[in-house]
């Protein structure tokens, strides 16, 4: 159990670094980051989430919007990226929010869509498990934010102006 404990502390700490030294470099060479995040349905109301490896928790798929790049080619990307999925219909903006906890400079664009998933998403080194989930039975390790952008989309609390 203590090498389990030890390795755990280990990747925990080695993610942080990772993150802190993604978000040192981007603030070297951008002056504003810029994401994009979506709530995705399947035609039986079920919301796509994923498990990253670099990171705890379950969240809604997403990424960083490159230069030269719109918010909504982003988020076509990052959906066929991390979970062959493909929007059905237009994408529906939800709100933009301040990610103050990544850094003082970083804003979330989030999307309502819905999907079809081309082929199942094999793991990789990026994405260690996906799926489709119901709304009442999330996976354990739903992250807080997804948890509650999930009850800002049903009306169930207003949008918060912070990721």
């Amino acid at each position: 159990m203590s090498d389990e404990i030890s390795r755990d502390e280990k990747q925990s700490l080695a993610v942080r670094l990772f993150g802190r030294a993604l978000h040192v470099y981007f603030g070297l060479t951008r002056s504003m980051t810029l994401g994009v995040r979506a709530a995705c349905f399947d035609g039986e109301g079920r919301v796509f989430l994923v498990r990253h490896s670099y990171i705890a928790g379950w969240h809604m798929p997403g990424g960083g919007v490159e230069r030269h790049e719109t918010v909504e080619q982003a988020l076509e990307k990052e959906l066929r990226e991390e979970g062959n999925l493909v929007i059905s219909g237009k994408p529906q903006l939800f709100h933009v929010y301040f990610n103050n906890r990544t850094s003082k400079r970083d804003h979330v664009v989030f999307y309502r869509v819905e999907v079809t998933q081309t082929a199942p998403r094999k793991p990789d080194r990026e994405i260690v498990e996906s799926g489709f989930f119901a709304l009442d039975a999330l996976p354990p390790g739903t992250t807080k934010a997804t948890c509650r952008r999930l009850r800002e989309l049903e009306g169930a609390e207003a949008p918060s102006n912070h990721w």
